[in-house]
């Protein structure tokens, strides 16, 4: 593969990330496709239908390929990705009532209302390693244990102070939380994983999810790097 500048780029920031957070698998780049005809030359799409929080996994273990809404098996988290409609038992919160998750399907609706979507139509998603990803990404989901998520949260306010707010409820974790939430607000968010991807995408007990912003990612290397003179 012929390193264009923006491969070279992220592939500074994949080995950076790992030096920095010691980390075992790489950090994920997620490109949301508008059209499919923006789908690039060269990628393979995905050859078995399966969860976006098992598409995430296989990414973190090397895997680069892209899945439309017909690859997506867990309808809940295609639609908060823009792949097609939420369904309605999803929306009116039905369907996690069912499941126990909720006493009344009110407290289900109440959750679901709250839930980041990405309002726009999107077509496909590409998934890959962020170092061989020659795109921008429009968010990078990074697998962690708590040490590497505080380590994360310790750069995200380096520079200009502040707090990490982190938005959860324990459902739709690796969908809504770590790339709707950070695409349609531009800020970084840490979430627990769910009962789903825990389940079928085989994420550890230990481990936890960060979401970060594609187009700030910089910000938190270069703060990752100032921070081990301390």
């Amino acid at each position: 593969m012929k390193k264009t500048g923006i491969l070279k780029d992220n592939e500074f920031v994949s080995n950076e990330l790992k030096s920095n957070l010691g980390l075992n698998i790489s950090p994920v780049a997620i490109k949301l496709i508008p059209h499919k005809k923006e789908i690039p030359e060269g990628i393979e799409r995905i050859s078995k239908k399966v969860r976006h929080c098992e598409m995430v996994k296989k990414a973190s273990e090397g895997k680069k390929f892209y899945g439309i809404s017909e690859d997506q098996t867990c309808k809940g988290g295609s639609a908060v990705l823009g792949l097609e409609d939420v369904p309605v038992n999803i929306e009116t919160g039905e369907f996690y009532y069912k499941l126990g998750r909720f006493k009344t399907i009110g407290s289900g609706k109440r959750t679901m209302d709250k839930v980041p979507k990405i309002r726009s139509k999107i077509s496909a998603i590409i998934y890959s390693p962020l170092e061989l990803a020659d795109f921008q990404p429009d968010t990078i989901i990074i697998i962690v244990n708590p040490k590497q998520a505080m380590l994360i949260s310790q750069a995200i306010v380096y520079t200009l102070g502040g707090r990490v707010e982190a938005n959860f409820a324990g459902i739709q974790s690796v969908c809504a939380d770590a790339v709707a939430g950070p695409y349609t607000t531009g800020k970084p968010n840490i979430t627990l994983a769910c009962s789903g991807s825990r389940k079928f995408a085989g994420f550890d007990d230990s481990e936890l999810i960060v979401g970060l912003n594609g187009e700030n990612i910089g910000c938190t290397v270069t703060a990752l790097n100032l921070m081990k003179k301390y």
